[in-house]
């Protein structure tokens, strides 16, 4: 009894040794290229979908969520499973919003049956958000974009563990553009409409430690929204 005691308690050390270990990945790894990109073999076990279309409130452009769809082959049995609650689901949305993990989004403005994609790159889509309140005041129809573009911890496949980044366009996908430097992990972002800006906050790894903590800096920026190309201002807040 006292050696079945001693084992499990060793498994336990390991498991949460593992653990650990595996929690404190590095998010960047700096060896090599000095822009990293996803550069794993497509995964045959997923396959590409669409949900249906989105037509955010006062616009007239559909917005087709794109994403990978796990399909598991069990015995005669083909398994599908999504990111929402029912089967063949890979997004959510709510009035202004659409997250999920996606991989790109199409484009079709009411009245025509073409289609429009967003980015020719490798990117995973987390969150997108319609600037309904700026719009209403503005005209101007714009979503901004939580996303991943580059396998920063290189280990062969783009996903949440790797920086995340902060990317806006007009609401037909035209003029994508990237607002986040990088190799700086994108914090947070709010709309300050009596100026027409989008606020932003970013941190940079100073001492290249692979992490994102208190000994590094964060920066602060400032995009005027009406602007043509939507230059992004750092100022100095402290």
């Amino acid at each position: 009894m006292k050696h079945s005691i001693q084992y499990i308690l060793f498994l336990s050390i390991v498991l949460f040794v593992s653990c650990k270990k595996e929690t404190e990945k590095p998010k960047v790894i700096y060896e090599g290229n000095s822009k990293p990109v996803a550069v794993a073999a497509p995964d045959t076990n997923k396959i590409l979908l669409a949900d249906l279309p989105i037509l955010m409130e006062g616009t007239n452009v559909l917005l087709h969520p794109i994403g990978e769809f796990s399909v598991s082959d069990s015995g005669s049995k083909v398994k599908y499973s999504g990111t929402g609650r029912d089967n063949f689901v890979i997004s959510n949305s709510s009035e202004y919003e659409i997250t999920g993990y996606l991989s790109n989004f199409k484009f079709q403005t009411i009245g025509s049956d073409s289609l429009t994609v967003l980015t020719d790159k490798p990117v995973l889509i987390e969150r997108v958000t319609y600037l309904k309140n700026f719009a209403d005041k503005s005209k101007r129809q714009l979503l901004v974009y939580v996303l991943e573009d580059m396998d920063s911890n290189k280990d062969g496949k783009l996903d949440s563990d790797d920086i995340k980044n902060l990317y806006i366009s007009d609401i037909d996908g035209k003029n994508f553009t990237k607002l986040s430097s990088d190799f700086q992990e994108f914090i947070d972002w709010n709309i300050i409409e009596a100026q027409n800006r989008l606020y932003f906050r970013t941190i940079e790894d100073i001492n290249k430690n692979g992490a994102f903590d208190k000994d590094d800096n964060v920066h602060y920026h400032f995009v005027d929204l009406l602007s043509k190309d939507w230059k992004v201002n750092e100022y100095k807040p402290i």
